[in-house]
């Protein structure tokens, strides 16, 4: 699989911990930065890795930050993508098997190397369920192109 990645300073150890497992795990990556420990803003680095998803030069990207949450906000500006802040493996799974997410964002002051990785390990084996969870993506592609939603189902038996 081919893996975008891209982080700030605050993600900057894990990610080139990361990229070294990725690529041992047969991987090819994709670094968009940032490439020191020196304060960088993550939008510069973030955005491209998710814009190489959407543009379909990488299968998946995975964005670093101190806390993933601005690295997840950022990732989530491109039309495509669907990245999910990951903090333990149950979010991950249920990040692909429920919202096939195509990008992830992990938080290097919020958990340990060895749980990212554990994320990862397990967010780049689950496949997407599919079947009911299909409509739900469907929905927040409708919206991203179009700006509107379908209607919601009428419920005639109201409480």
């Amino acid at each position: 699989m081919k893996i975008a990645i891209g982080s700030d300073h605050a993600g900057y150890s894990y990610k080139t911990a990361i990229i070294e497992w990725l690529r041992k795990q047969g991987h090819e990556v994709l670094d968009f930065g940032t490439h020191s420990p020196d304060p960088a803003d993550y939008p510069l680095y973030v955005i491209p890795a998710a814009e190489a998803v959407a543009q379909g030069k990488a299968d998946r990207a995975v964005v670093l930050g101190g806390s993933g949450n601005g690295e997840a906000i950022a990732a989530n500006k491109v039309k495509g993508i669907r990245c999910a802040l990951c903090w333990n493996t149950e979010t991950a799974e249920l990040a692909r098997r429920h919202n096939n997410a195509n990008a992830i964002s992990l938080g290097e002051r919020m958990i340990s190397l060895q749980t990212a990785l554990e994320i990862l390990h397990v967010w780049l084996n689950t496949d997407f369920d599919g079947g009911r969870h299909s409509n739900r993506i469907a929905e927040l592609d409708q919206y991203e192109k179009t700006g509107s939603l379908p209607s919601p189902p009428i419920n005639l038996n109201p409480k």
